[in-house]
């Protein structure tokens, strides 16, 4: 019997057979190839936005030229002072923060309470309503009867323009209804037989049950009213001061679409003309906008990524 003792590195030539042997290399490569995929698809998912950032940060004149891609080749802050240069942005910041808030809470609490409601199955009319909101999501009235229904409201000119019509969604009132719905029912009935009544069932056992499902919607409801800014064009636009920040942003992207024509940009800039056409061009304050208009939106969702994660698999799996 041979007695001799086997180096480490035969020790590892035996091991490398027997993995090829076995076939444990699979994995190894397809995790290897599985993780240089990914890294791809995170590169093309983020060049938009990189360069977009790049773009804001370029001067204008620079711009034009092309050939930016993820770093700014002449630095400048002017897009970025021509958007802030009129005081009016910060009001509208204020506008569209109390906006979003309000607008979010309200439609979360609303429509979770009409949607708990439409999933009792002891409530009678509740076919019926639900047929009705779903019929909304096909048929609208259009622009001028809503527009005479506001004004009817005597919601013209009023912050609250921007809330009710708001309030309650009924797309987002079937996915909560959908979610309410995998809530075992002997944790409902063990409620009542406790003594709680249906809205203390509510607010104690369904609606923190509700959370990952709220979470999504609330996403949904917040970025839908911090885009907005066609209503504040049709509904507020005689009021300086209930402008929105998009509506604002909007306007600023116009007149200076509208400068190659029109050379008095730099009134609305803070500077002379001639620095007006070079640094600011359409392009470049059109990605310093998106910046702008951006950032809020992208500081709030990772404090909610594992609720939305958790809310878009609302109904894929059923017991």
């Amino acid at each position: 019997m041979d007695n001799r003792q086997i180096s480490p590195r035969q020790t590892a030539g035996l091991t490398m057979k027997k993995s090829l042997g076995t076939g444990k290399l699979e994995p190894i490569l397809f995790g290897s190839f599985n993780t240089v995929f990914m890294i791809c698809l995170v590169l093309v998912t983020l060049y938009p936005f990189l360069n977009t950032i790049a773009v804001s940060f370029n001067a204008g004149n620079d711009t034009i030229r092309g050939g930016i891609y993820l770093w700014p080749r002449a630095w400048t802050l002017q897009n970025y002072k021509a958007i802030f240069a009129s005081g009016t942005i910060y009001d509208a910041f204020l506008i569209s923060v109390a906006r979003t808030v309000l607008s979010t809470i309200l439609n979360i609490f609303l429509t979770t309470m009409l949607a708990y409601t439409l999933s009792r199955r002891e409530y009678v009319f509740r076919q019926p309503i639900t047929v009705i909101f779903v019929l909304t999501m096909y048929f609208s009235a259009g622009l001028i009867p809503g527009y005479f229904l506001i004004k009817d409201l005597n919601l013209i000119n009023s912050f609250w323009v921007y809330i009710f019509p708001s309030m309650i969604s009924a797309f987002n009132m079937i996915v909560i209804r959908t979610y309410i719905g995998t809530i075992p029912e002997s944790l409902l009935e063990s409620a009542k037989i406790d003594g709680a009544g249906d809205f203390r069932i509510f607010m104690k056992v369904v609606f923190p049950l509700c959370k990952p499902v709220l979470a999504t919607i609330a996403l949904f409801v917040a970025v839908g009213a911090w885009n907005s800014w066609f209503d504040a064009f049709i509904y507020t636009s005689s009021r300086q001061y209930l402008s929105t920040l998009q509506y604002e942003l909007m306007k600023l992207l116009s007149s200076t679409m509208n400068s190659n024509s029109n050379p008095n940009v730099a009134a609305g800039v803070g500077m002379d003309q001639n620095s007006a056409r070079a640094l600011v061009t359409p392009l470049s304050i059109r990605a310093a906008i998106t910046v702008v208009a951006s950032v809020p939106i992208l500081l709030v969702y990772p404090f909610m990524q594992k609720y939305f994660v958790v809310g878009l698999n609302v109904g894929s799996v059923k017991e």
